[in-house]
């Protein structure tokens, strides 16, 4: 699926890695901004973490 966007990707091959870089950045932090924080809310795991001392 990477190889398939990857040849895709438009302009030379040092353009298509920054493309790549760029889009992988943008997901991580589509991800860690707004899936993951919504997903936390939403679907409680129900795990209590407690340390011992």
């Amino acid at each position: 699926m990477y190889a398939w966007i990857f040849a895709h990707l438009p302009g030379p091959l040092w353009v298509r890695v920054l493309t790549s870089i760029v889009l992988i950045a943008g997901a991580v932090l589509l991800l860690m901004e707004v899936v993951f924080p919504w997903a936390a809310l939403h679907f409680p795991s129900g795990v209590q973490v407690t340390v011992a001392e």
